[in-house]
């Protein structure tokens, strides 16, 4: 049977494990990802498929992912192995780790490159850079950055080296540490700038509506399978992030309790982030659906021509850095927790180890935007456009869909009811939500999509 304890360390309490777990899932995909991606479908009708797909497929797969990793004790390839083993059933099951950890790494290969992007705009945008500045200088701005390769590759590369080294010091004074202070400080930005964009935009109930009006017309499969895949990238699931937090949290922990905290969280950070960013869109009568662009032309150009603007929009790109490194730190862990597993190497040299393959994996989404910006990879879409799609609308729902399978129908049952203990008013909801409603919604999405396409 699995260990009581993780040779990683552990999570000092629940709150800290559910810090860490919301410092992975709030990210990029909350601030920089969701609003451009709410705004290109259909805005409230879109916020409200992605809000199903949190509750019905999100939030019970994650709590699969904090099972599984708290039962095996170990990396997520190694607690899938083990635990299909104890069950009778094969270690094949392993790959679904592998699958996780191979998300991760894809994931954060272009993540770091948006992360280098957002730590280069805290500089711009606290030197004044966009005060009184047009469409143009803000378009030409961003251009002229994502365009420079060697500007690119420097912050993509500090990015890698910061998290490298905050993985490196371990659970306890790396990863703790570091959400311990941040989401805190993360959550009172995130509020202030509501209140700024609610006092200052002028358009707080334009941006309101916007989020949460419904325009169903606009919705298509593809959308709904945007708004799946967006609800697994934000809350970290298939990559092996939560399930590897997981192996860190305390035994007698509410696990379906800290699942929802958790997504709550979360989404509460996506529907604040819109909040804060399309009062400011409307408020200088730019584009709802920007796409990816719309935090880096956008913004900038929206906060240059506002009162406090040079002040509060640096504190914004702050905001977004935070958000970046407590995700990126736990995208890396399921390796590094596996390469000090299998090869009994150190956190120190693990972590390294880790950093450079993702570097060498990420050149090619850093140089995507300036001189591989013509190389293809599958019909219009560069390396980046290609990483982002294939992990968020294949590999992440795939390995939701053999998470769900595996917690609600392989796992031996004594194993789950004694994880379990703590959630039995919620236990019948959620066996039912992982054996039923998640496996099949996935796998209805994916074939409604492809069939479509």
């Amino acid at each position: 049977m699995a260990a009581t304890d993780s040779i990683h360390g552990m999570w000092s309490s629940r709150l800290m494990f559910i810090l860490a777990a919301a410092g992975s899932a709030v990210g990029l995909g909350n601030i920089w990802r969701f609003p451009y991606v709410a705004g290109e479908n259909g805005g409230g009708a879109f916020v409200l498929v992605y809000l199903a797909c949190i509750f019905l497929i999100g939030i019970p797969i994650m709590a699969s992912e904090i099972l599984i990793g708290r039962a095996g004790r170990q990396s997520p390839i190694n607690a899938m192995r083990s635990l299909a083993m104890d069950s009778g059933a094969s270690s094949g099951w392993q790959v679904v780790g592998w699958m996780g950890a191979l998300a991760g790494f894809m994931i954060l290969s272009f993540y770091a490159v948006i992360a280098g992007w957002v730590l280069s705009y805290v500089i711009l945008l606290g030197s004044g850079a966009f005060v009184g500045a047009d469409a143009d200088l803000a378009n030409n701005t961003f251009q002229g950055f994502v365009g420079n390769a060697w500007s690119v590759l420097g912050w993509f590369t500090g990015f890698i080296v910061l998290t490298v080294f905050i993985t490196a010091r371990g659970v306890g004074r790396g990863l703790e540490t570091t959400v311990k202070y941040l989401m805190p400080t993360l959550f009172v930005l995130l509020i202030v700038l509501v209140i700024y964009a609610a006092v200052t935009s002028g358009h707080f109930t334009e941006g309101v509506l916007f989020l949460f009006s419904f325009e169903f017309e606009r919705l298509t499969w593809g959308s709904v399978l945007i708004a799946m895949g967006q609800a697994f990238f934000t809350l970290s699931l298939g990559m092996g992030a939560i399930m590897a937090y997981g192996a860190y949290m305390p035994k007698n922990t509410s696990i379906i309790g800290t699942a929802t905290t958790i997504a709550l969280m979360d989404t509460g950070v996506a529907l604040m982030s819109g909040l804060v960013i399309f009062p400011l869109v409307f408020a200088n009568g730019l584009e709802s659906s920007a796409g990816p662009g719309l935090m880096f032309v956008t913004l900038p150009l929206a906060f240059g021509q506002m009162a406090g603007g040079q002040f509060f929009g640096c504190i914004f790109f702050i905001l977004v850095a935070f958000a970046a490194i407590t995700s990126a730190i736990s995208l890396v862990e399921p390796a590094v927790a596996w390469i000090v597993e299998k090869l009994e190497a150190t956190r120190v040299v693990a972590a390294l180890l880790v950093g450079a393959l993702v570097w060498l994996l990420g050149l090619g989404s850093a140089f995507s935007t300036n001189i591989l910006s013509d190389v293809f990879i599958v019909g219009e879409m560069t390396f980046f456009d290609t990483m982002d799609y294939v992990t968020n609308n294949i590999v992440l729902p795939l390995g939701g869909i053999f998470i769900a399978l595996f917690a609600g129908w392989v796992l031996d049952s004594k194993i789950r009811d004694e994880e379990m203990k703590g959630d039995l008013p919620y236990y019948p909801i959620w066996r039912f939500l992982t054996r039923f409603v998640a496996p099949v919604a996935v796998s209805i999405v994916f074939v409604m999509t492809f069939l479509q396409n």
